[in-house]
């Protein structure tokens, strides 16, 4: 774990008003795995006790990148990042995705701006597992493609491709799903992550799923980012220390 004030190199804009930021960090690049995050101090004016999570979207050499949109103040100020500015970023943190696990196909199931940490899931999946991603949201405005593989979409008005929730996308694919042994792995909204581990659990998928949560310290100190658990004997897991990401039967959702 590293606390550097990293330099900006970028900030590219895609559809929809997504930001991703290129940022010089070779102490984070070298050291990140799929799933972890970072947690990042935006402003040392604003806000400066509390940093805030973000997963790392993608990896270059000595760059790392960070996929986020416009919510308030904190990202309106990140978003007005320019080259040679800084970012004082804690990392990384917390357990990622475990992606040598026995299964022949990853599928990706991801909400909204929960596509943010598999492009560099992508690219570090093993070469012998193949993927599918499906993707969804609630209108074509809140899909979100950037960096995945072989991708089915989903819009619950049906403005971009089929009419419905991700979750009836998965269900209108299972003769695909079931061709081979597959594994889920699935970030996104909380109701979204709740249907994906029935789903999972309905028809014995593997599953492990990336939850969001407030982290003001990002490593298990303050307590403030509990996570019922049904496999920890204490009851409650920390999203932080014991996640983000987490095999959906060892938590309630």
């Amino acid at each position: 774990m590293f606390i550097v004030k990293s330099l900006v190199e970028k900030t590219i804009e895609l559809e929809n008003n997504i930001l991703v930021i290129k940022v010089y960090s070779p102490e984070i690049s070298s050291e990140i795995k799929p799933g972890q995050f970072l947690n990042i101090r935006v402003s040392e004016t604003y806000s400066p006790l509390l940093r805030r999570p973000f997963s790392v979207c993608d990896v270059e050499g000595d760059f790392i990148f960070l996929m986020f949109n416009v919510l308030g103040e904190g990202t309106k100020i990140l978003a007005q990042k320019r080259k040679g500015e800084t970012i004082d970023i804690l990392g990384p943190l917390g357990h990622g995705f475990n992606l040598d696990d026995d299964y022949q196909t990853a599928v990706i199931v991801a909400g909204g701006l929960g596509a943010a940490p598999f492009p560099y899931f992508v690219k570090k999946l093993p070469n012998d597992k193949r993927i599918i991603s499906f993707v969804g949201g609630k209108t074509n405005n809140e899909v979100i493609t950037y960096g995945l593989k072989n991708i089915l979409i989903s819009t619950d008005d049906g403005s971009l491709g089929f009419k419905g929730t991700v979750i009836d996308l998965l269900n209108e694919n299972l003769e695909i799903l079931n061709k081979g042994k597959i594994k889920i792995f699935s970030c996104g909204p909380n109701a979204m992550l709740k249907a994906i581990k029935e789903f999972s659990i309905k028809n014995n998928f593997e599953c492990e799923v990336s939850i969001e949560s407030a982290m003001a310290c990002g490593f298990g100190i303050c307590q403030g980012c509990p996570v019922e658990s049904t496999s920890n004997k204490e009851k409650y897991s920390l999203v932080c220390k014991d996640g983000p990401v987490f095999n959906v039967r060892d938590i309630v959702l």
